[in-house]
């Protein structure tokens, strides 16, 4: 069973539809009494990084969330903007974020020769920098879809899953100990996305 956190911010179905195509039991709960019995959680998000801590703190999930990603040591998957919640913070805002490591949100500043618009939206090869179950049968050029205008600066390089470029290379993906984020929206990605939120079910 997968819980995925409701603290109206993300795209609950679409994630969940996935889930069910890959034979995985999930829930989606706002309660934090159905939240503390989680096994495996995923953190989803869409949106500005200020409102997305707001919503998360006055849900009242986020003591539970503690409790469970740094005490209980549950498997738990960022997407998006879930991902960029679990670092330190984001230039996009001034409230402090969940912590569980050592990163920090930036935004994309592309030189005007490049012509890069910003959001960073569409598709996007992505290249490993470990092994990881998360990525266990990954086909030798994988590609996710994106859209975002910040993304996630890994403080120890050892955290970096995956590597994406768009004007600068940047963090596309990270994993440390039961902490797990994507900057790519995976429940968008088709089989790449799939083989991904499998992984994440049956190995991590």
């Amino acid at each position: 069973m997968i819980t995925i956190v409701d603290y109206g911010m993300g795209n609950l179905g679409s994630i969940r539809n996935m889930l069910k195509k890959v034979g995985t039991d999930c829930e989606i709960t706002a309660d934090p009494r159905r939240l503390a019995q989680a096994r495996k959680l995923i953190l989803p998000g869409v949106g500005a990084f200020d409102a997305g801590m707001a919503r998360l703190n006055a849900s009242g999930l986020t003591p539970v969330l503690h409790e469970l990603v740094r005490e209980r040591k549950v498997p738990t998957l960022g997407i998006c903007l879930g991902m960029q919640l679990m670092t330190r913070g984001s230039e996009e805002g001034k409230l402090p974020g969940l912590g569980w490591i050592d990163a920090t949100t930036v935004r994309f500043t592309p030189a005007p020769e490049e012509r890069l618009k910003v959001p960073h939206m569409g598709w996007n090869i992505v290249q490993p920098s470990k092994p990881s179950p998360l990525l266990a049968e990954a086909e030798a050029e994988e590609r996710f879809y994106f859209v975002h205008s910040f993304y996630v600066r890994c403080g120890n390089s050892d955290d970096v899953l995956l590597r994406a470029r768009y004007g600068v290379a940047f963090d596309a993906a990270f994993e440390s100990g039961n902490v797990m984020g994507v900057q790519f929206h995976p429940e968008k990605s088709h089989k790449f996305g799939l083989r991904l939120l499998r992984n994440f079910a049956r190995s991590c």
